[in-house]
């Protein structure tokens, strides 16, 4: 079992930055965000495994960066040059099967999700 607790949410204008924070039990294997927006199928945004590869969704490569913090068992998401359409529910995830693909069916744990909200 892995639990997880995502925080670090809230509201910023469009051009803000964020960060994203879930605390983990324990590390899974592979650890990703995943978003969803009011009306629309929950979808990956980034993915982060135990040998540090990583996988980005196209529409936040270059703005949104996954990291791990070992000593506090802690994943990141830096989110910069944040747009509305970001505006979503933020969730954290683990798996212990090594995937970098931001697939919501190769995650088995969640957490409860942080609402993000980006105003124009």
């Amino acid at each position: 079992q892995v639990q997880l607790v995502e925080f670090g949410g809230g509201s910023v204008q469009a051009g803000g930055s964020l960060r994203l924070s879930c605390a983990a039990s324990r590390y899974g294997v592979s650890m990703g965000w995943f978003r969803q927006a009011p009306g629309k199928e929950r979808e990956g945004v980034a993915v982060i495994t135990n040998n540090g590869a990583t996988s980005y969704a196209d529409s936040v490569k270059g703005r949104f960066t996954i990291s791990k913090d070992n000593a506090k068992t802690t994943l990141n998401l830096q989110m910069s040059s944040l747009k509305p359409e970001d505006t979503a529910m933020y969730y954290c995830a683990a798996d212990d099967k090594w995937t970098t693909r931001l697939r919501v069916s190769d995650f088995g744990y969640w957490g409860q999700g942080t609402q993000v909200t980006v105003s124009s």
